[in-house]
């Protein structure tokens, strides 16, 4: 009897939760194409919901996938991360938190225009985004200790970021110089007019003796 009555709280908490999600669904749907302004939203926090960003950009909710990319889009849209470092999915009416293991987007492809202090390097993301690397959209690159590997990130709105996925990171190092940063020769790749350092010229030096 107890069995049965836990089954049927878990059913029901269940039942809660899907239509939680889609009233979310609904309410984000509402707020608009594209991403949505939720750097000018202030609504209350409603709690966290049971959704994570995996590593690799896939989603997931109640440990189960989200496989439409339409519904990831959606959600992609009204993303933020705030200064408290959490990652929240943002409506007009309401913020829930999220869970995410590195980046909320994975750059999944790069096209490179012009050279020198004229060459631009445009991104595409896994859920549609285009960015261009520059001024307000910086590249940067942290070393990864577990595997002495670089893990480079471009800026995509707010706080967001897109890790860029390794067989584009190797595209991107293709197209690095050497160049002369705060007194420092690094090896570094430019767009729109700006410098990113990978790592000191000396130490790729050394890497590749």
């Amino acid at each position: 009897m107890a069995e049965g009555s836990e089954q049927r709280q878990q059913s029901l908490a269940a039942a809660t939760e899907a239509r939680g999600l889609e009233a979310l669904i609904s309410r984000a749907a509402r707020a608009g194409k594209g991403p949505a302004p939720v750097e000018r939203w202030n609504p209350d926090f409603c709690g966290d919901l049971d959704m994570e960003i995996k590593a690799d950009g896939s989603w997931f909710y109640l440990g189960t996938p989200i496989g439409r990319m339409p519904l990831v889009q959606l959600f992609s849209s009204v993303l933020r991360k705030d200064a408290d470092g959490r990652t929240y999915l943002v409506t007009p009416v309401e913020k829930v938190g999220i869970r995410v293991a590195d980046a909320p987007f994975i750059a999944v492809e790069m096209d490179v225009s012009g050279s020198g202090e004229g060459q631009i390097i445009t991104f595409r993301t896994n859920v549609g985004d285009v960015v261009e690397a520059g001024p307000e959209r910086p590249l940067r690159f942290v070393d990864e200790h577990e595997t002495g590997g670089l893990k480079p990130y471009v800026l995509v709105r707010g706080r967001l970021e897109a890790l860029v996925a390794r067989p584009v990171m190797y595209e991107l190092v293709e197209h690095g110089e050497e160049i002369e940063i705060g007194g420092r020769l690094m090896f570094a790749v430019r767009s729109k007019g700006q410098a990113y350092p990978i790592m000191p010229a000396d130490r790729l030096r050394q890497l590749s003796a």
